[in-house]
């Protein structure tokens, strides 16, 4: 799955998700992790009340599943539920590596529901059930 940070410096969590600088993006599992790519926004962003600022940042995240932030508005994270991804506010700076490490301990141990249903996305049956119950039935 892809989990995405919002960061001043690439390092940490440290950026409100309408003013970050950068958005990391990596990818994890029980196996490992590896950073995929970054998106980089201007300071032209920054402007409070433009919310305008965040569509290409919701483009940005839109296949993750996680996204990390010092803090998000309160629209900004409908928008961001709204593309089923999980905001996640970290209370004060935090290495984007120790954050991943964390996560990767807990995937390989029992995720929490909300982890096992965020791990689920993207792996939506196609199948209807009702359409199973008349075929079983009929």
């Amino acid at each position: 799955m892809k989990i995405a940070f919002a960061t001043q410096d690439m390092q940490q969590v440290d950026a409100h998700f309408g003013w970050a600088r950068h958005i990391a993006v990596y990818e994890i599992d029980e196996a490992g992790y590896r950073f995929v790519q970054t998106f980089d926004f201007g300071s032209d962003l920054a402007e409070d009340g433009n919310e305008d600022k965040l569509a290409p940042k919701l483009d940005a995240i839109k296949d993750c599943a996680i996204l990390y932030v010092a803090a998000i508005g309160g629209s900004g994270a409908a928008r961001v539920v709204a593309l089923k991804i999980h905001p996640i506010k970290v209370p004060q700076p935090e290495a984007i590596l120790d954050i991943l490490d964390k996560l990767q301990d807990v995937l390989r141990g029992t995720p929490p529901p909300w982890l096992r249903k965020v791990l689920n996305k993207g792996r939506e049956r196609d199948f209807d059930v009702e359409d199973d119950e008349e075929k079983a039935h009929g």
